[in-house]
């Protein structure tokens, strides 16, 4: 599966718009962890844990819409798009949106 935030893909023209994928992963973040982050966010500093949780979240998304277009005989996603937004009352979750455009696209091959 091809995955681009681009609209097109070099000497692969598209052959069929399949629809829009779209996945939505809600990150929680505990209460040790809003704590660590609060204070570094005060002294400075990278926070590993949740860098490594964002990531985890992306990539589950990205695995998410590209099943979705799987299932609907895309062998590509264009187009695609990552959103974050906070959500809860204190902003201690985090959404991890990721849409795209399921094509089929020529492989070049023959």
């Amino acid at each position: 599966m091809i995955l681009t935030t681009t609209d097109a893909i070099e000497g692969q023209p598209v052959k069929e718009y399949l629809g829009l994928v779209v996945s939505e992963v809600i990150l929680g973040a505990n209460a040790l962890k809003d704590m660590v982050s609060s204070v570094r966010d005060f002294i400075g500093g990278r926070v590993n844990g949740m860098e490594g949780a964002l990531s985890d979240a992306r990539e589950e998304a990205l695995n998410n819409i590209a099943a979705e277009a799987e299932k609907l005989g895309a062998n590509a996603i264009v187009g695609i798009n990552i959103d974050y937004e906070t959500l809860g009352q204190h902003g201690t979750m985090l959404m991890v949106c990721a849409s795209g455009t399921a094509v089929m696209v020529n492989s070049g091959q023959g």
